[in-house]
């Protein structure tokens, strides 16, 4: 599963929405930008690591001279060392993640959600949007499956392909 940054605001608001209209948690109108934000704030850092867990896997194969196919497992050994979760385990720990911070936001008046109420009401919002992230991820793979991940010539080609994907389907950034 992958998030992408464009969505960042779009799942944001979503889920604030849907913990707020169920009561979830409790925030003034005038604070609710502002809580968009920490969630926002999350996301973003979630990103940010995978990209670096991502650049450092890459170093590392690089100065290893080892395969390029290697860079899946790396990364996970690398996040498994940062007890950071990627892959099919991203949305519990960004489920996670929120809930932490949504329990200590200065924004928020009141979470009364438990943590599994929480999680109930958080996990669909993630699945739907990196779902759907995924699936545009798997089409503008299959399209450059000639070339190595991890190598430059894949990481250009992918970006001009998702770009052009994202036009064509009006996902936007």
């Amino acid at each position: 599963m992958r998030l992408f940054s464009g969505k960042v605001p779009v799942i944001a608001q979503e889920l604030v929405t849907a913990m707020t209209t169920s009561g979830a948690i409790e925030v003034q109108d005038s604070e609710m930008h502002e809580v968009q934000l920490d969630v926002e704030s999350v996301l973003k850092e979630y990103i940010r690591a995978e990209r670096e867990i991502t650049d450092r896997a890459r170093d590392i194969i690089a100065a290893q001279k080892r395969d390029y196919t290697e860079l899946r497992k790396i990364k996970s050994q690398i996040a498994k060392e940062k007890g950071f979760q990627i892959d099919d385990d991203a949305i519990e720990y960004l489920t996670a993640q929120l809930i932490e911070t949504l329990i200590h936001s200065r924004h928020v008046e009141e979470v009364y959600g438990m943590d599994n109420e929480l999680t109930l009401q958080i996990t669909p919002v993630l699945r739907k949007h990196l779902a759907a992230d995924e699936e545009l991820d798997n089409e503008v793979r299959r399209r450059i499956q000639n070339l190595q991940e991890g190598t430059s010539a894949w990481d250009v080609q992918y970006g001009k392909i998702k770009e052009e994907l994202k036009r064509t389907r009006n996902l936007g950034h």
